[in-house]
């Protein structure tokens, strides 16, 4: 993947953001463009910095450590979009400024902690990633759960919590996956009002159906394969 590549994949990936924005009576400036970079190195972030990328996002706070010192001289987002297990909280606080997968509060409560501990005021923004499909595989909380989950982690005074994120299961017809976006989106306006706060964020839809969920109300959509290829195989 060469920076030229990197640059024409990114212009076709927004022309694709723009028009499923326009379909749905939005402007493409909405939404948030989140470049996935696990398992690519630091050259292909800057690449898309270059290219006007400027947020990224991570799944593993150890794969990221080891590329943190390469790239933070660049003016960018960093986003934990994978799990984050309760002892890599600290870890996570000092090296991301947005932790877009919370599902429970005693991890909120690490990073509550570990963001006190930080010499920055700013409070640390996250999202809490929501499981709308019974899969054993995957991390979320279950929307039962979601409301009384909220309600315990505006009280900490260290996170902001900005909205909702979802991975619904890989469906070869995005088509298919619409329901679970607009699910999500129906759990973010629910709660907003429960909260009486906004709640701005819904991170919904990667590569192979984010068009659907821009449609459906995305503000961010985390986008990798389309932009950088296939995962290097390691």
């Amino acid at each position: 993947m060469t920076p030229t590549s990197v640059h024409e994949n990114l212009a076709r990936v927004r022309d694709r953001i723009a028009a499923a924005a326009h379909k749905s009576n939005r402007r493409p400036e909405e939404v948030t463009l989140i470049a996935v970079t696990k398992t690519h190195p630091p050259q292909a972030i800057r690449a898309a910095f270059a290219a006007g990328l400027r947020h990224f996002g991570e799944n593993r706070v150890q794969e990221w450590e080891g590329k943190y010192a390469s790239v933070q001289d660049l003016s960018a987002t960093w986003h934990l979009i994978g799990h984050l297990q309760s002892n890599k909280a600290a870890r996570a606080a000092k090296v991301f400024h947005s932790i877009d997968s919370i599902d429970d509060l005693a991890l909120a409560q690490r990073l509550d902690r570990a963001s006190s501990d930080l010499a920055s005021d700013a409070r640390l923004r996250v999202l809490l990633e929501v499981r709308l499909a019974p899969e054993a595989t995957k991390s979320g909380i279950g929307p039962a759960e979601l409301p009384a989950l909220a309600e315990q982690i505006v009280r900490l005074p260290r996170l902001d919590l900005a909205g909702l994120m979802c991975i619904p299961p890989f469906l070869d017809d995005p088509e298919e996956v619409r329901p679970h976006f607009r699910r999500l989106r129906e759990l973010r306006d629910s709660l907003a009002t429960q909260l009486g706060r906004p709640l701005p964020v819904l991170s919904m839809g990667m590569s192979h159906d984010f068009e659907a969920a821009i449609e459906e109300g995305a503000s961010e959509v985390r986008i990798g394969t389309a932009i950088f290829g296939a995962c290097p195989l390691k």
